[in-house]
């Protein structure tokens, strides 16, 4: 499948695999976006059809979507700003275990520790609580985050589904 638009574009395909074996139970998708906030929506909702073939329960479903809008929103506010650039998703099912990775080629993050506690914020606003990664840590199984200043910030999430 492929759909290309103004401002996202979609891509499934089934290549070789970062992370498993080439197997008949192996799949990825990859959805690259205009970092919009409009497009946040979207991102969830493309990851949460593409884990439906998992048969998740709906905790798992509402686990994986409140990750996956921590991340593309943390790219599109933290990431951009107020500038629009892209952001990168690939999703893969290895066997029972889904891998969500979501990156930026924004403004990395300066200090990855301080980021990662709990209410830490670097908007300035007060509109923002901190509390993105904590609920990224806490829906899925595994968070790494890889970040360097000016070059950008990848999180990388994994969930185990119906075990």
């Amino acid at each position: 499948m492929e759909i290309i638009g103004k401002e996202m574009e979609v891509r499934t395909k089934q290549p070789q695999s970062l992370a498993c074996e080439r197997k008949p139970e192996h799949d990825r998708i990859r959805l690259e976006m205009d970092s919009l906030s409009k497009n946040e929506e979207f991102a969830r909702v493309v990851i949460a059809v593409f884990m439906s073939r998992m048969n998740p329960t709906l905790e798992e479903m509402d686990d994986v979507k409140t990750a996956i809008s921590e991340a593309v929103t943390n790219a599109i506010i933290h990431g951009y700003g107020n500038q629009v650039g892209t952001v990168y998703i690939e999703a893969e099912i290895c066997g029972e275990e889904l891998t969500v990775s979501i990156s930026d080629q924004g403004v990395g993050i300066q200090n990855l520790k301080k980021a990662m506690e709990p209410m830490y914020t670097s908007d300035e606003s007060g509109e923002r609580s901190g509390m993105g990664f904590s609920f990224m840590e806490a829906f899925m199984d595994s968070l790494e985050v890889e970040s360097q200043p000016g070059k950008g910030t990848t999180v990388r999430m994994k969930k185990r589904i119906g075990g």
